[in-house]
């Protein structure tokens, strides 16, 4: 699964929310990109889905999303195979527990 994938998986509760996402290693040249957008205000979801085509694998990297100034969901890939999704809205959780049913809670 992909960052884009979790992106569109948000549905309406994402599109709102302003990214900020930082890596620990930097495997594509788009992660300098969105690294830059993150630095300032971030970016949207939209932006960042345009940076997250379906076929881009990060490791180790976070992405943040913020409603107005309040952290609302985390998303953390480790080794381009594995998801923490941490979210203030249980609807988000069961959403994805609802297309990947293979998903565990912690």
């Amino acid at each position: 699964m992909t960052l884009a994938e979790l992106l569109v998986r948000l549905g309406s509760f994402g599109l709102g929310l302003t990214w900020r996402v930082e890596f620990d290693e930097i495997v594509d040249p788009r992660c300098v990109e969105m690294e830059r957008r993150s630095a300032d205000a971030g970016m949207d979801t939209l932006t960042l889905l345009s940076l997250t085509t379906p076929f881009l694998q990060l490791i180790d990297a976070e992405a943040r999303g913020f409603a107005e100034d309040k952290l609302v969901v985390v998303l953390t890939e480790f080794d381009s195979s594995l998801w923490d999704v941490r979210a203030v809205d249980e609807r988000v959780l069961s959403e994805l527990r609802h297309h990947y049913p293979g998903a565990t809670d912690l």
